[in-house]
């Protein structure tokens, strides 16, 4: 729990709580539920989400990762960065480095994504790493966009990602097992 109060930081922020399913800042209590939640995830499926951490700074500035898309067997990619670093490219680095991911390593065939519909920087970096508008749809009490993208298509599509590699000025650690990347880097 090293990342408690910098998590607790990035979750109860106003300006990130309009993106939570809940639209509500999330309490410390909340917080530690959530990240128990993660290790779980790592321990049981081999996936969960990864800290973000600004090379520069070695901050953690947000997180990026994988989990079950609410009461159905498919697997979502998520991300949240704290608003000081938005519109830097750092997320769509980070979701293309946890789609690489879970498609090599996990073997997943599918992964898919959803944002609220006005959630236009969401959408951008869905569509920025290769994935497809499929439907709008209803998870977590929130009206949804509904993206996915295949192993398949990925594979056509990392030609397009490979520039991706020149920001470089992020960490995502590599898990290990029974060692969620929340822990310190």
């Amino acid at each position: 729990m090293d990342d408690l109060d910098d998590l607790y930081f990035i979750y109860s922020h106003p300006d990130l709580s309009k993106y939570l399913s809940n639209e509500q800042p999330l309490r410390l209590d909340q917080t530690r539920a959530a990240i128990n939640s993660i290790i779980e995830s790592w321990q049981q499926h081999k996936f969960g989400v990864w800290a973000v951490v600004y090379k520069k700074h070695r901050k953690l500035i947000g997180h990026c990762g994988l989990k079950f898309l609410e009461n159905t067997p498919e697997v979502q990619i998520g991300y949240l960065l704290l608003k000081d670093y938005w519109r830097r490219g750092f997320g769509t680095e980070a979701a293309a480095a946890v789609l690489k991911y879970g498609f090599d390593v996990v073997k997943l065939e599918r992964i898919v994504a959803i944002a609220k519909p006005e959630n236009i920087a969401s959408r951008r970096v869905m569509e920025k790493i290769g994935m497809k508008y499929e439907k709008d749809a209803y998870y977590y009490d929130n009206d949804v966009v509904y993206y996915s993208l295949s192993r398949q298509a990925q594979q056509l599509e990392a030609l397009q990602l490979k520039d991706l590699g020149k920001y470089e000025e992020l960490t995502l650690p590599i898990p290990q097992p029974l060692a969620p990347v929340l822990g310190g880097i």
